[in-house]
């Protein structure tokens, strides 16, 4: 039988939070306690996380050091919300970009006033609009990339014959967060 798209959303963001629940916390099993577009967007701060802390990235530094660079996280988790949720059109569900990039900078960055949200709102949606339509090679490059990681991590979690689990592509994200990282401090 074959397992719908939007399902393996809502199982990996179960898998997801059941990796991070506390001992005392029972994770809801029920997959139909979860919507599609919830999930991605938690997934979407999911790797964002990850990713940072793979990259050994310090958010709270660059709070004060570099302050431009949330707005690099925020588009970065932004395009992993664009590619959790591009299959997801086949299904007729259409991706919220507005209340996705709100909830990932809340979740992201929570504890930061309105103001620097919405400067990180306003920078990350704008790095996010400008790769997303480059049309230069490197760019190109980067976003099938990150697309074929966001895909394969959910297929890796959902799927028993995967040859990868979906601990071992978590790193990838890491190196692909680095290379956007990158890419803005030489800018």
């Amino acid at each position: 039988m074959e397992i719908q798209y939007s399902d393996r959303l809502k199982l990996m963001h179960a898998l997801c939070v059941a990796t991070t629940a506390r001992h005392d916390e029972t994770p809801i099993t029920d997959l139909s306690a979860y919507d599609a577009l919830s999930a991605a967007d938690y997934l979407s701060c999911y790797v964002t996380f990850k990713a940072i802390l793979s990259a050994g990235r310090s958010p709270s530094a660059e709070r004060t050091e570099n302050f431009d660079m949330l707005s690099v996280y925020q588009c970065y988790a932004l395009m992993t919300y664009a590619f959790f949720t591009s299959p997801l059109v086949q299904e007729g569900v259409e991706p919220d970009f507005k209340t996705a990039q709100i909830t990932i900078a809340k979740t992201l960055f929570a504890g930061l006033s309105d103001a620097e949200l919405i400067e990180i709102l306003e920078s990350g949606f704008n790095k996010f609009q400008l790769i997303a339509e480059a049309e230069v090679d490197h760019w190109k490059a980067f976003r099938e990339n990150l697309d074929k990681v966001a895909i394969s991590f959910v297929i890796a979690g959902t799927e028993d014959d995967s040859p990868h689990d979906s601990d071992e592509i978590l790193p990838i994200f890491g190196q692909l967060l680095s290379q956007l990282c990158e890419a803005f401090e030489s800018a």
